[in-house]
């Protein structure tokens, strides 16, 4: 989807590395905290991430989640839906990644599939995508009565920073990765993917489950603004660990075999400054 008035001229001053690394190991450390907290007190978090394909939604995820516990914190990032898929309930193969008490779960993209590119690249009927619209906000209503705390982020990029970011991925060998066909098509489509994301925000900006938009033409900020909005929005308390002592190590009675009896992994580095 696209964004037509994203401001392009708002905090376009660039990030000095330092600044960058110090704001972000302290968020990190809060990140922690919060993780820390959710497992203490059985919250059940979800955080939905959408926006224009190359917008940044990945690089802020791995942020949040590069100090945390795996199990604690999960990225959910669904394929295209099976055969079998197809034919349930929408929002069926959703909820089953829902988290537990205790756990955060990360949506890489969501049910909002449906309002954006199903809806633009012709995937579902019409029917489907007006039900979608009629009973996501129900459903999200669900889940909320049900006790999940439930964020929504929009990552919002220019035009111009987008074409920047796709000609990037498509000459260097480590992104070429992240470019597909549907990215030739988001940029075909652009006017069509402009006003199905406003029609979304028209039915789904609702005063119990906000989307916030996060200006995404700067990485480094955009990653920064995001965290600090996801540590602000649920109230944690650091918790006080108590005090551990490592045991000593008792080596008597034992005898190490030989380190020639062992693969070691060639060391690569020797010749490294």
């Amino acid at each position: 989807m696209a964004d037509s008035n994203t401001p392009k001229d708002k905090k376009s001053k660039k990030l000095s590395k330092s600044a960058y690394e110090n704001k972000l190991a302290e968020l990190q450390t809060e990140l922690v905290k919060l993780q820390e907290w959710v497992k203490l007190k059985g919250l059940k978090v979800v955080v939905v991430f959408e926006g224009r394909d190359a917008a940044g939604k990945g690089g802020v995820i791995k942020r949040i989640t590069e100090k945390l516990n795996p199990r604690v914190c999960r990225i959910v990032a669904l394929d295209k839906p099976t055969e079998r898929e197809r034919t349930q309930w929408y929002f069926q193969r959703y909820v089953s990644h829902l988290p537990a008490a205790g756990e955060i779960v990360l949506f890489d993209r969501s049910w909002y599939n449906r309002a954006g590119v199903e809806r633009v690249m012709g995937f579902c009927t019409d029917d489907q995508y007006e039900e979608f619209m009629r009973t996501c906000p129900e459903f999200e209503r669900m889940l909320q009565r049900s006790g999940i705390i439930l964020l929504k982020y929009w990552f919002s990029v220019s035009d111009e920073e987008q074409e920047k970011r796709f000609s990037e991925r498509i000459t260097t060998p480590m992104k070429r990765w992240k470019f597909s066909p549907m990215d030739l098509e988001s940029r075909s489509r652009w006017v069509e993917y402009s006003e199905a994301k406003d029609k979304m925000f028209a039915f789904t900006d609702t005063k119990e489950s906000p989307w916030w938009v996060v200006e995404a033409d700067n990485k480094k900020r955009a990653r920064l603004n995001c965290i600090s909005h996801l540590l602000a929005s649920i109230p944690y308390e650091a918790i006080e660990y108590d005090p551990i002592e490592l045991p000593e190590i008792n080596k008597e009675g034992y005898v190490r075999v030989p380190l020639e009896s062992q693969s070691f992994v060639p060391d690569v580095t020797e010749d490294l400054s």
